[in-house]
């Protein structure tokens, strides 16, 4: 059964999400964890052929065996769960596994996920492991409303479908000669680039209600009127659209 949950933006605008399922998300592990034992692999490897190297020149040293397991095991933790907090910071909530799968981490309330709920959220992970390979999480995900597993609830964040329509390009808009000629404010730019980051998550009346908020609110600190322009118009313009 498909679920969504609706998060209200700052511009008191409600946007519907499609929350991830437990079988594309186990897909997403599953991607994942290839990808992980791969990358194990081959450290793995570069590990046994170092060893007998430090052995050679410490053949009397009691203690290698033990640096040697300690790190293992500490390559090992981080290749099983950095990867999973390396990945949703620098991917904006997308691990290659969640990547393939069209999924993305977000924080209550549709914000972009955070290193400190990354960090939790993947530090829980440990026990899901250790409690019947993510037994216990999937159950949590088939009954929770918002299909979050213990790390979900731990760090306050849900697995969503990942939006199609892409994020601004932030470089290419400060670059725009357009803008530099406006007189539009940073504030009025962060806002008409989120409008328009979102827009077609909005139903119709909902989007030319907004769009003529943010345009009534623009327009009197432009450099022009811009009358030949309409309310969404205007802001496509303003955003180099």
């Amino acid at each position: 059964m498909e679920r969504s949950v609706d998060v209200r933006t700052g511009e008191a605008v409600e946007i519907k999400y499609e929350l991830a399922g437990l079988g594309s998300r186990f897909l997403a592990v599953l991607v994942d964890g290839a990808a992980q034992v791969a990358v194990l692999i081959v450290i793995g490897i570069a590990v046994a052929l170092a060893s007998s190297s430090v052995r050679a020149l410490l053949p009397h040293s009691a203690n290698v065996n033990a640096w040697l397991l300690g790190a293992a095991i500490l390559v090992i933790f981080v290749v099983l769960i950095g990867w999973f907090i390396v990945f949703e910071i620098w991917w904006s909530g997308r691990t290659p596994g969640k990547r393939a799968l069209g999924l993305r981490v977000l924080r209550d309330g549709g914000f972009p996920i955070d290193g400190g709920a990354s960090v939790i959220r993947n530090l829980v992970r440990i026990v899901e492991i250790l409690l019947g390979f993510y037994a216990l999480s999937a159950i949590s995900t088939q009954i929770s409303k918002e299909n979050k597993r213990l790390g979900d609830f731990a760090a306050g964040t849900i697995v969503v479908r990942d939006r199609a329509d892409a994020g601004p390009d932030l470089a290419a808009y400060l670059d725009s000669p357009a803008r530099l000629a406006t007189g539009l404010t940073e504030p009025d730019r962060v806002l008409i680039e989120r409008f328009l980051a979102r827009r077609s998550a909005l139903a119709p009346d909902a989007r030319t209600s907004l769009a003529a908020r943010i345009a009534q609110q623009v327009r009197p600190t432009l450099v022009a009127s811009y009358n030949n322009l309409d309310d969404e118009s205007l802001l496509e313009f303003l955003a180099g659209r």
